[in-house]
Formats: C-alpha cells, structure tokens, sequence
C-alpha cells in the first residue's frame, strides 16, 4: 500500500478516490475548510490521524480507522460506506454513521447526537456512546459491552441482539422487531413500546411505564425496579424475579409470573392476562404454579 504521512490537508477532496493507501498521522484541518477529503476511496487504512473538517470519509468501500480523532468539527464523518472497522478511536461528530454497512466498532467514545442511522450489520463491542436517537432504523446489531446514554435509543430497529450492555435511555426499543436484550441492564421511561418479538433475559430492567403495546414480548429471570404500570395492553410471557410496583392491563394470552405486585389493574375489556404470584415455596420457579390473579 501507498503510504502517506505527516501531512496536513485542509483542501476539498484531499485524497478524492484514493485506493490502497495508509494515511499515517496526519491532519485534516485548517483554513481551506475542505470538505469530503476521501470521498469515493477504496481499501484505505487511517491510522493516529486528526479530523477537524466535515464528511471526510463518504462512499468508501473496504477502511480501517485506528487510534484517531473526529472532533465535534467532523459532522457526518462516515456515510454510505461498507466493511468498515474502527477501532480506539473518539467519534464526536454529530451524524456519525449513516447508511452504511458490515462496520466492526471496538474501545470506541461515540458522542453523536443521530448516530448509527440506518444500517446494517454493525457489531460494537467494549464502546461507550451518548446520542439521541440511537441507531434509528438499523438492522443485524450485534453489541456487547456496550454503555449508553441517550433518548429515544433503537427506535425501529430489526434483526438484533444486545450482551453484556448498560442503557440509560427513555423511550429505548420502540417498534423493534426480532430482538434479543442478555444479561444487560436497561434503564429509562417507556421501554419498548410497541415492539414485536423482542426478549429480555437474565435482565435488569428499570423506569415507568414499561413494555406497553407489545406482541410477542418475553422476559426470562428479569428483575424489574422502579417500574410501575407496566405491560398495558401487551401480550407477554414473562418470568420476573422481583417484585413490580403496578401492571396494568395485560391482554388475554400473557402469563405474567412474579413474587409480588403492588396492584394489578384491569380496566379495559379484554386485559385478561394472567398474573402468577409465585411465593418462596422452595420450588423451582417452572415448578411452582403460584396463586394466579
């Protein structure tokens, strides 16, 4: 490969249609204010570089970022782009990541208000991120390790699977589809209304209002704090550790087993889901039939 380095680019399309090269501790700033300085590139390896200027690596097919920076400058930093891997780098653009596909990112600092916008195929691994509308529209996630802080997180999102993870988001997972959440722990207001299929498992999860309006919803040995007036109107199967301040509302078809609730309501015709109250009996919670409500 073509090396480049110690070089400071500050023009319009520095490096336009690059292929095969290693850009090594270099600079993209200054007063030129160039803007999509490796457009349309092709195998490119960046690596302990500097990017201050907006749209810097669009339409490219085949790159490495390693050991780099894009500051907040670095609006919409990589777009429409495909078999990406990022890795030990801080991503503090607004826009980020769009439209792109099969990025690998690891030991990232993602701060990115709009990040992740509709793609597919992404696996994120030991990376801590804060945005609002989180990965919006995405598809084929894999993510462990992963922190978060944010609003309105993977909204609309399909196909996915989440390990090892720490949200702390409001209105997380509404409309997603296909989705698996292991051994994380999801905090926020409204989680997952109006999904479809999703599943938590060996979860902790805490807020108001969770896991309304939901078809296919399943929870395996989760623990649920704080939340109150949870599960109205869903179709659930649930298995719940701890006990759970107000369900409301559980539509015929739900089995909801759960060591104590504070109040179950039922106002609405139809909400005839069944709450299980499964006491310490010393038997397996499968075992254990538990006094129904």
């Amino acid at each position: 490969m073509r090396l480049i380095e110690n070089k400071t680019f500050d023009e319009e399309r520095a490096l336009y249609a690059a292929e095969h090269v290693t850009v090594r501790n270099c600079s993209f700033d200054g007063p030129a204010d160039g803007e999509s300085a490796c457009k349309e590139c092709r195998d490119i390896r960046i690596e302990q570089c500097f990017f201050n200027l907006r749209y810097p690596l669009w339409h490219v097919h085949g790159l490495y970022v390693g050991d780099s920076e894009m500051t907040e400058m670095c609006r919409a930093a990589l777009w429409y782009s495909n078999s990406v891997e990022i890795t030990g780098i801080k991503l503090h653009g607004i826009k980020a990541l769009r439209e792109c596909a099969d990025v690998r990112i690891s030991g990232c600092d993602i701060v990115s208000p709009e990040f992740g916008w509709f793609t597919r195929g992404i696996c994120m691994e030991h990376t801590s991120a804060e945005s609002e509308y989180f990965m919006l529209r995405s598809s084929g996630l894999q993510f462990a390790a992963v922190s978060l802080k944010g609003k309105y997180s993977f909204q609309y999102i399909e196909d996915s699977v989440f390990t090892g993870c720490r949200f702390d988001t409001k209105d997380a997972f509404w409309h997603a589809k296909n989705v698996s959440i292991k051994n994380s722990v999801v905090k926020g207001e409204y989680l997952a209304w109006y999904s479809e299929n999703v599943t938590f498992e060996n979860c902790t999860i805490i807020g108001t209002q969770p896991l309304c309006y939901c078809k296919g919803l399943k929870l395996i040995n989760c623990k649920m704090l704080d939340t109150d007036l949870a599960f109205e109107r869903s179709v659930v199967q649930a298995d719940i550790a701890a006990p759970v301040i107000s369900i409301k509302n559980p539509l015929a078809g739900s089995r909801i087993c759960v060591p104590a609730v504070g109040e179950i309501i039922r106002d609405i015709a139809g909400a005839d889901g069944e709450v299980c109250i499964q006491p310490p009996c010393g038997k397996s919670r499968a075992s254990c039939t538990g006094v129904c409500a």
